[in-house]
């Protein structure tokens, strides 16, 4: 399969693709990774999301491209200059909450109700504060997590933290998770008690 085989790519995902380009952004999601989450959103109408990692906003335009007129993200990132294009393009959506704050602080000071599907594509929700993400979630609820499959741009000993991560989730009894060598490769996760 290759990117041309793709459907329904959100309008606004090639103007931010280019924009990537032109900063010089290293750090794209897979156009695949998109469209799942795409799918899974859209499983939950009148849903709540959540995004750790905005990046420059690729994963989030698919994101909001699933949702229904009822449903609400927020997206949490700690560049400022990442969440600043990605407010160029999604911050008149009422639906949208582009949040700049460090994700660790985010998670640790969340008060609010709980997430549908979570998508952690940064440190924090990942790597740290798991227990306090996966403790956001109801029954039925999606904690997705992808670049599970050796990455060009990983640091030296990184796959120790993967190896970790896959681990720990594998052995909680409150998760049935799915590993998916696919893409850049996926795990999900879904709340059954």
């Amino acid at each position: 399969m290759n990117d041309s085989n793709i459907k329904d790519i959100p309008i606004i995902h090639s103007e931010i693709d280019r924009k990537s380009r032109e900063i010089g952004f290293t750090m794209p999601s897979d156009m695949y990774i998109g469209t799942f989450l795409k799918t899974l959103i859209s499983s939950k109408p009148g849903g709540n999301f959540l995004e750790l990692g905005t990046g420059i906003g690729l994963s989030l335009s698919w994101m909001i491209d699933g949702m229904d007129d009822n449903s609400t993200l927020v997206t949490v990132d700690n560049d400022p200059k990442l969440i600043e294009i990605a407010k160029q393009y999604f911050a008149k959506d009422t639906r949208v909450s582009i949040v700049c704050e460090d994700g660790t602080n985010w998670i640790k000071n969340y008060q609010g109700e709980l997430f549908d599907l979570i998508f952690a594509d940064a440190w924090p929700g990942k790597y740290s504060e798991i227990d306090e993400v996966l403790n956001l979630l109801p029954i039925g609820g999606f904690y997705v997590i992808d670049d599970m499959k050796v990455q060009p741009n990983w640091p030296e000993g990184h796959h120790k933290y993967v190896d970790n991560l896959v681990h720990y989730l594998e052995n909680r009894n409150d998760f049935n998770i799915t590993k998916m060598n696919w893409s850049t490769g996926l795990i999900v996760a879904v709340r059954i008690k």
